[in-house]
């Protein structure tokens, strides 16, 4: 058995209601309990994101993101993201986004009949040493990562299904900021901290801990622990 396995994503939010109408219809999930903090629901506990209420407003450019499909911008535009750097003048195969609170995001036009009813396929992480923190991760979750990109590692079929991505990616800025968007892991806290992990805080049903780079994961117990 691995030491960890994928629980849940949570993503930060000021104004909550807002944030979980958007987030449900670009990914393509259902409200569940829209009390702070909201979830929003699929077809597997694996597919649940979290939606958690924070005071401190989006600062820096985020350093986790989400990579989303959809059949076309205007559609999220529509829903209430920003386009802050279209495909059409980088050359890249996605569209930067913003959602309605500024956290960037990553747009990939599909074909509308090639468009899966999850639309989360992938979360980027921007890393100091992408190779590092790849590798690092990919022996919690029993996976070897691939190199797709000069400076890009891939973790594949260790999330909500064989097709979401992990993607560490080398950038030069410095992390400033905590993170906007974070897993959630069930493994057992010393193990981890073992393995490199830091102790940030307890709660009564999780704890929570920081990667070699700093960024945040929550960690709940496995059943019978």
């Amino acid at each position: 058995m691995s030491p960890v396995t994928w629980q849940d994503l949570c993503l930060d939010a000021l104004d909550v209601p807002v944030m979980s109408q958007f987030w449900s219809r670009v990914i393509g999930l259902r409200i569940g309990d829209p009390e702070p903090p909201a979830s929003l629901r699929g077809p597997s506990e694996r597919h649940t994101v979290w939606v958690n209420p924070v005071d401190r407003p989006r600062r820096a450019k985020n350093r986790t993101h989400l990579d989303i499909d959809c059949a076309s911008v205007s559609e999220l535009v529509a829903l209430g993201a920003t386009v802050t750097a279209p495909a059409s003048e980088t050359g890249l195969g996605w569209t930067r986004m913003a959602d309605p609170e500024g956290n960037d995001f990553c747009a990939f036009v599909r074909d509308p009949a090639d468009l899966a009813a999850y639309r989360l396929h992938g979360i980027g992480v921007d890393c100091k040493d992408a190779e590092a923190l790849a590798s690092w991760w990919g022996e919690l979750f029993g996976a070897d990562p691939s190199q797709d990109l000069e400076d890009c590692w891939t973790l594949t079929g260790i999330a909500v299904d064989e097709r979401m991505t992990l993607d560490f990616n080398n950038v030069p800025e410095p992390r400033t900021e905590p993170n906007r968007v974070h897993w959630d892991v069930k493994g057992d806290v010393d193990e981890l901290l073992a393995r490199g992990a830091t102790h940030l805080w307890d709660q009564p049903r999780w704890t929570v801990l920081a990667d070699p780079e700093g960024n945040e994961f929550c960690v709940f117990p496995r059943s019978g622990q």
